[in-house]
């Protein structure tokens, strides 16, 4: 019995380790010591991308034919304007135009009034010859016959004819240019009128949907919401199966430990019952066995110091050694022990282990019952909404200027129809009188080719002289009437001309030139060159002034408003997205998320009876050191029977000699191998459990961190989606930039290069009908019958420096 007090310390502290283990490991991690691998990280959201806008499609003018006569007229016009553009003019038209000086207008447009000059030479000159042209056919003053022909006659007749063609064909080229051209202005025009609203509504979309798309990504945090209220809804069973998972081997260890503790309580109550039965017994043999072993030692001694006893000197100190090794009445009775350990065990451990496994087992549903009030809280926290989120559309800068510029640009786009409309019906006048003055000068062609043919056939049969003189007075008469319309229509031709020169050119030179060279851009970002009421920074609300070209090249990129505007001076994107509010009333309410897991305490209230009653028993005072000096009793006892074998040879000394050593192993046989069983029976030990091994109260600290820290995940990738696409994708201003370049296109491409051509092509045809009316008038006379001349006398033929006059054909 030896163990009992050596073991009563290790297994005490082995039930108190037991409960220090599991507090320990359920308590609250320490920095970096939560480890979330079982409840696993946050998903990747997919989060919708905001409806973007609309983007323009780039209009382009598809290569052609005439792009060799649209690079034509630009060189021509920028021949016309060698001005550079007139910055400070167009300033001062722009802030103050009532001080605009027309001198200086006039010095930047010389070009064009040396060309308004020009045509108004034309304009005067053309008409009164046309007049007095008319004046002398009227008064048969002009053409006749030619006289005899001869080789001088017919060279300068050939020359004329064939000036007359080349210049006719001039003219056929030019106008079959200006009918395709005119054509091509009529259709171009039209596709520009139609693009007009298209660029307005691509604007006003751009302007107008910047809220909505911001609104978007605002509503996009129902994604993450949702994400959490889902995973909420299994909160406390899944945090319940990790816990379940990490504590299950080391709980199953415990449950079999408590299973052997209860198992080792029997077995010691039963050890400790014997314990004392045995030292009644020991006690009760100690009180028969000492006078005995008294009375032999005794006689034994007496015998030994007997003067006939040889070499009993050894023998005599062994027998005076002779006693008991153990004395039981100083071991301390057990009686008050067992009295206090009365009715231990009163718990049935085996049917413990097993109730506390089927708890344990169920703890998933217990902390999903025992969380679910919390839960409901949690969910009342997340459905809310983050107050920078409410109001990150609200207070994006340029809100009430996108309201206000979406409905003026809708304004403006509904009442542009009408205009357009009115355009339209100009253009198909414009259309018609080109047609029509086309025609003129087609028809002006017509008869020139028809007049040389005719006139030729007469050439080619003057063997027959009446009918070469029909044909050729057909053929003079059709050259006639070929200048006849060239002088009617000199003056139309002209001021069309004219008219579509001055503002064709001076879109060309002033706008589509600058605005190709990015002049008008860098005008518009100088300071003080446009009005406040134009100030593009001013207008959109912005804290600084921002630059149109770099802002025009970045949209041409694809950037957003962010970066275009720099609205990272003027809006605190950062305040917007600050949820750490929010996050915070989560973690309050996530701190509230635990379980009482008193029904899981793995010691029942009578088994702790049983072990606080083991505890105060007292079984730790008992002696139990004498109980070693039991085995003591073999060593003398057996030295005094070896007495007998001494050389005493069979005197009577010897014979008393062995009678007492008989009588020391019978009793040796009878009393002393009894109570050394029982020692050894008692030295096996007392094996006594420890104390109370209980979960307690489990509190979900560990778990509920992972589980904040896999949800915040979900919150956080929603804030960095949401930054990314405000910053870098969110109301790209593509729209503008493609607007510009069309509108660049349709106004210069479009139509200014068609409408420039047109009048180019027609013009080319009215400056050519001078030399044709020349030409025409001159070759006419070649086509009337030739005057011979006759040996007569009369006073006509002999008359000095006199012009034969027709007589038989009036023109």
């Amino acid at each position: 019995m030896a163990r009992a007090p050596g073991l009563l310390a290790p297994l005490l502290g082995l039930g108190l380790g037991l409960g220090l283990g599991l507090g320990l490991g359920l308590g609250p991690p320490g920095p970096g010591a939560a480890d979330c691998g079982s409840l696993g990280g946050a998903e990747r959201l997919a989060f919708a991308p905001a409806p973007g806008v609309h983007r323009l499609a780039p209009r382009a003018r598809p290569p052609g034919p005439l792009n060799p006569l649209y690079g034509t007229v630009r060189r021509f016009l920028s021949a016309v304007q060698l001005n550079p553009f007139p910055a400070e003019l167009v300033k001062t038209l722009l802030n103050e135009p009532s001080s605009v000086k027309v001198d200086e207008v006039v010095r930047y447009e010389a070009g064009y009034v040396v060309c308004a000059v020009i045509a108004g030479l034309y304009l005067l000159v053309v008409p009164i010859a046309g007049l007095c042209f008319c004046c002398c056919r009227c008064h048969r003053r002009c053409g006749g016959r030619v006289k005899t022909e001869h080789k001088a006659v017919a060279c300068e007749r050939g020359t004329l004819m064939a000036f007359l063609l080349l210049t006719t064909l001039l003219l056929l080229i030019g106008v079959v240019c200006a009918f395709v051209t005119n054509q091509h202005t009529h259709e171009q025009m039209g596709h520009s009128v139609e693009a007009v609203p298209e660029i307005l509504l691509s604007l006003q979309g751009l302007v107008s949907n910047v809220p909505q798309e911001l609104q978007a990504v605002a509503e996009q945090f129902s994604l993450p919401q949702k994400r959490v209220l889902e995973e909420l809804d299994g909160v406390g069973m899944s945090i319940g199966s990790t816990i379940h998972t990490q504590l299950k081997s080391t709980m199953y260890e415990v449950l079999a430990s408590v299973s052997s503790l209860g198992q080792a309580l029997q077995v010691s109550m039963d050890d400790l019952q014997a314990l004392n039965t045995t030292l009644v017994e020991l006690r009760k043999g100690q009180q028969d066995l000492e006078p005995a072993v008294y009375e032999r030692r005794e006689r034994l001694l007496t015998l030994l110091q007997e003067p006939s006893c040889q070499g009993c000197t050894e023998a005599r100190s062994r027998a005076q050694a002779l006693e008991l090794g153990a004395d039981f009445s100083q071991v301390s009775p057990v009686d008050d022990v067992l009295h206090r350990l009365k009715g231990v065990p009163e718990a049935n451990f085996s049917s413990m282990v097993q109730e506390e496994n089927s708890t344990f087992n169920a703890l998933p549903l217990l902390a999903a019952l025992q969380t679910a009030n919390v839960v409901k809280e949690l969910k009342k926290v997340v459905a809310q909404k983050p107050e920078g989120l409410r109001t990150l559309a609200e207070e994006f800068p340029g809100w009430e200027a996108a309201s206000r510029w979406s409905r003026t640009l809708e304004e403006v786009e509904q009442s542009s129809r009408p205009y357009l409309k009115e355009v339209q019906r100009y253009e198909k006048y414009r259309w018609i009188w080109g047609c029509v003055l086309c025609s003129a000068v087609l028809l002006v062609v017509v008869c020139n080719l028809l007049g040389l043919n005719l006139g030729v056939w007469g050439l080619s049969a003057r063997k027959d002289p009446s009918r070469s003189e029909a044909k050729g007075e057909a053929g003079s008469r059709f050259l006639m009437m070929g200048v006849g319309f060239s002088f009617l229509f000199a003056a139309p031709l002209i001021l069309l001309v004219f008219a579509t020169f001055l503002v064709g050119g001076n879109v060309q030179t002033l706008v589509c030139q600058s605005w190709e060279s990015k002049e008008l851009y860098k005008f518009a970002d100088t300071p003080g060159n446009l009005p406040p009421s134009m100030n593009l920074s001013q207008l959109l609300g912005l804290k600084k002034n921002i630059s149109i070209l770099l802002a025009y090249q970045q949209c041409r990129e694809g950037a957003a408003l962010w970066s275009v505007l720099q609205l990272n001076d003027s809006y605190d994107l950062e305040k917007h997205l600050n949820i750490s509010q929010y996050t915070a009333k989560l973690q309050q309410e996530l701190q509230n998320l635990k379980v009482d897991m008193k029904n899981l305490d793995l010691l029942s209230p009578a088994a702790h009876r049983d072990l606080e009653a083991l505890q105060s028993s007292g079984l730790e005072k008992i002696h139990y050191s004498t109980l070693s000096t039991s085995s003591q009793l073999a060593y003398p006892w057996q030295g005094a029977i070896l007495i007998s074998v001494s050389p005493q040879g069979s005197s009577v000394l010897g014979q008393q000699l062995q009678k007492e050593a008989q009588g020391l192993q019978n009793l040796y046989q009878e009393q002393v191998l009894p109570q050394q069983s029982l020692v050894v029976t008692w030295g096996m030990g007392v094996l006594v459990p420890g104390p109370s091994v209980s979960l307690g109260l489990l509190s979900f600290l560990q778990e509920s961190e992972c589980f904040l820290i896999r949800e915040m995940g979900y919150f956080s990738q929603y804030v960095a989606w949401v930054r990314e696409e405000v910053t870098q994708h969110i109301a790209t201003c593509q729209p503008l930039s493609g607007a510009l370049d069309n509108g660049r296109v349709i106004l210069c491409d479009m139509m200014a290069d068609p409408w420039n051509a047109f009048w180019f092509c027609l013009a080319w045809c009215t400056f050519f009908l001078i030399p044709s009316i020349i030409f025409a008038v001159k070759t006419s006379k070649y086509f009337h019958p030739v005057w011979k001349r006759l040996s007569s006398t009369s006073s006509e033929e002999t008359q000095l420096f006199h012009i034969p006059r027709v007589t038989s054909l009036k023109l």
